[in-house]
């Protein structure tokens, strides 16, 4: 029973795709590494606020889309709507996380506390954009960009500039790949009223916007190589991650069955090899 229910949670909140948010958020806490010490027990709080803000956004969604996830053959299988959990178990995990999401920044130092309640609100809030904003990717990737600037504040206790930078570029890289995966929806979101780029502007305009996007991603990556000291293997990194994101856009225009790929395989590469070689590069001028 246990190992169903962790499984059926594990499913809620795809905890797979953790993999487009801790490589980020654990690339702050080796750039704050110059300016602060990582004890054991900073990590492990950082690693709960990371589950439990993500866990909370997941679980939110869920509920808050259960009436259009039934009613769409591509989330027809999700454990809310097959029954497997329950709306009051949903929300019983939705408390839990964002009381383990408060406990975390508490332990974290003051700054964090402080700021835990806008950030809860605004990766709350991301569920409820495409009721009134075709800009939801934006906004989505705005919650995942808290990732790294929370990471930082917890480590600094300070919000630095230069680290805005790195949750700049990492909100335009999200948003790009969100519009992809929203290409899915196209016809099922006009059909609903619902909003979003593709529905908006089309299959081919959205992608161009995503284009854009990973643009200004790799171009933010780039741009934080000086401000940072980092050398040759970090900048090798990003050339390899601008390369990345061409191939997701060329899988995409050949075929649009080739979204998930893109989607999960593609980006999952780019933020684990964006933290590899931020770190070797950064243990190589150590």
């Amino acid at each position: 029973m246990i190992a169903t229910r962790i499984k059926d949670f594990g499913e809620l909140v795809k905890f797979s795709h953790t993999v487009f948010l801790f490589p980020f958020a654990l690339s702050a806490v080796v750039l704050a590494m110059g300016q602060a010490t990582l004890t054991w027990a900073k990590g492990f709080w950082i690693v709960v606020a990371l589950v439990a803000a993500r866990s909370a956004a997941m679980v939110i969604n869920r509920i808050a889309d259960l009436r259009y996830d039934a009613q769409n053959p591509r989330t027809a299988a999700r454990p809310m709507v097959s029954g497997r959990v329950s709306k009051p178990l949903a929300w019983a995990w939705l408390i839990a996380a964002c009381a383990a999401f408060v406990l975390a920044s508490a332990m974290l130092g003051p700054a964090c506390l402080y700021l835990s309640p806008v950030a809860l609100a605004w990766v709350l809030g991301y569920s409820f954009a495409k009721r009134f904003t075709f800009l939801c990717h934006i906004w989505l990737g705005l919650a995942t960009a808290l990732a790294p600037l929370g990471a930082w504040v917890a480590m600094t206790g300070a919000l630095d500039w230069p680290i805005v930078l790195l949750a700049l570029a990492v909100a335009c890289w999200v948003g790009g790949f969100d519009i992809i995966y929203a290409c899915q929806d196209i016809d099922f979101d006009r059909a609903h009223k619902l909003h979003s780029l593709p529905a908006r502007l089309g299959l081919h305009g959205a992608l161009w916007i995503s284009r854009g996007l990973h643009l200004l991603a790799a171009l933010g990556f780039w741009a934080l190589g000086p401000l940072f000291g980092l050398g040759r293997i970090y900048l090798t990194g990003v050339a390899l991650i601008a390369l990345l994101l061409l191939v997701e856009h060329v899988l995409v225009a050949v075929k649009r069955a080739n979204i998930p790929m893109a989607f999960f395989t593609v980006n999952g590469v780019v933020s684990i090899a964006y933290f590899l070689f931020l770190l070797i590069d950064r243990l190589a001028s150590a």
